[in-house]
């Protein structure tokens, strides 16, 4: 008979990837998020160039659908897909601090994963990237668009190379998929709360066409904790093209409470 430690385990392992360690039995844990359409393993690039800087062991987040768990259902709402988290993460390694980390979709999933954690096990950390404040309503609807035209919009964004989607059975994998995340992502609802208590650093691209910048900031409404506002050049997938930077901010989120800043660093 399976313990319940032992089950425990095993849930944990379906959802939570390790990509790379800080130090020998770090004792903080970053939880990554991926955007709509990634896959844990989309962080391995961050948590190589992070090796020996960071004091922290680094996973990434598994959503269903995708890869090893292609035979699950994405959740109906981004709401519900933040609940299968934190009840994975509330009693996953006891004695571990959380530090979060979310690209686009990624960065409200981890928010609402933080609220869900706030009385129970509160993250010492938020990075969000590449997303406006959970407060302001994005009105977009590319979950509605046709195949050819999401594609397209793929393609636009930077998130996937054309010639992958030329393929037809490419097409069948990833499209459906991305579908499906941004149908929770679209269609996702801030609803009012208490805010959180741990420091955020926001993160954003200055070519971002799906952030602008005022509506980035606006995630300062969203903690009680210190903030800080960092500029990168590029797009959308800025994170992903400057990793010595997004290191660079992970440290200083991670290694003491974020510095109050409202300009670009």
């Amino acid at each position: 008979m399976i313990g319940a430690s032992e089950g425990a385990d095993a849930q944990a392992d379906r959802w939570l990837r390790p990509l790379g360690r800080g130090g020998a039995e770090e004792p903080m844990a970053l939880i990554c998020f991926p955007h709509a359409g990634g896959s844990a393993g989309v962080y391995r690039p961050l948590a190589a160039a992070a090796a020996g800087v960071l004091h922290a062991e680094v996973f990434g987040v598994q959503y269903p659908g995708r890869q090893d768990r292609s035979g699950e259902p994405v959740p109906e709402t981004l709401h519900e897909l933040a609940d299968q988290i934190a009840d994975v993460l509330e009693h996953w390694r006891p004695g571990r601090t959380l530090a979060f980390l979310g690209h686009s979709m990624g960065a409200v999933v981890a928010f609402e994963t933080a609220r869900r954690l706030a009385a129970t096990r509160p993250p010492v950390a938020l990075l969000a990237s590449g997303r406006p404040a959970p407060s302001r309503i994005r009105e977009t609807s590319a979950h509605l668009l046709g195949d050819n035209a999401l594609a397209e919009e793929l393609v636009r964004l930077g998130g996937t190379e054309a010639d992958v989607l030329e393929h037809p059975e490419m097409r069948a994998l990833i499209l459906p998929l991305v579908r499906a995340d941004y149908r929770i992502s679209e269609t996702y609802r801030y609803r009012p709360g208490p805010a959180l208590e741990c420091p955020v650093t926001v993160l954003t691209g200055d070519a971002d066409p799906l952030t602008p910048q005022q509506d980035a900031r606006a995630w300062r409404e969203h903690t009680r904790g210190t903030y800080r506002f960092v500029v990168l050049p590029g797009g959308h997938f800025f994170l992903f093209d400057h990793l010595p930077a997004a290191v660079r901010a992970l440290v200083r989120a991670t290694a003491r409470p974020a510095t109050a800043l409202t300009g670009a660093c």
